[in-house]
């Protein structure tokens, strides 16, 4: 089994290095460019099934790779983004944000925790290989979804997984 992991294209929120988590922010031109470009990169993969998070971002990205590939898409609810509460809109560089979100069982200004996210994200890779063991599966999601599978797959100090980072457009590949 082959797992691919990519983080949707650009948004404006992005572009402006804000906290996008579950706000629907839809993708810039240059997103819809990068989705294109990931399109391409997987035409020639053997992909049986795309898996997308519900937010419009990552649809679209998975809605144009799905017309290069022809392969339906199935919206998976546990690929959403983490939940950054009243952190969402806010600057990423902002002291408040940065401590808050290495503080991994705190719920992020009302909203989730990394280990809530964690568990989700965990629970839904464990059905992943369980019933998809003979085919290879696409993932489009977003960075901190991103982040959790590939701690998932590979182990690191909680300042390894903080620094992992996705970027936009960008394929992840793992084999199981």
């Amino acid at each position: 089994m082959k797992l691919l992991v990519a983080r949707h294209g650009q948004t404006e929120w992005n572009y402006e290095n804000r906290v996008c988590g579950i706000s629907n922010i839809e993708l810039t031109d240059k997103g819809l460019e990068q989705a294109r470009l990931l399109a391409s990169k997987v035409k020639d993969y053997h992909i049986d099934i795309i898996l997308s998070s519900p937010l419009s971002r990552a649809l679209k990205t998975a809605g144009i790779i799905s017309d290069e590939i022809n392969r339906d898409i199935i919206v998976e609810d546990r690929l959403i983004e983490q939940n950054y509460g009243s952190y969402e809109g806010l600057l990423r560089t902002g002291e408040g944000f940065r401590y808050a979100k290495k503080q991994f069982p705190n719920k992020l200004g009302g909203g989730e925790s990394i280990l809530q996210v964690v568990q989700r994200v965990y629970n839904l890779l464990d059905e992943i290989i369980a019933e998809y063991a003979d085919k290879n599966v696409m993932i489009i999601s977003h960075g901190s979804v991103c982040r959790v599978i590939n701690s998932y797959f590979n182990e690191c100090s909680n300042q390894k997984y903080d620094d992992y980072y996705t970027k936009n457009g960008e394929l992840v590949e793992y084999f199981i």
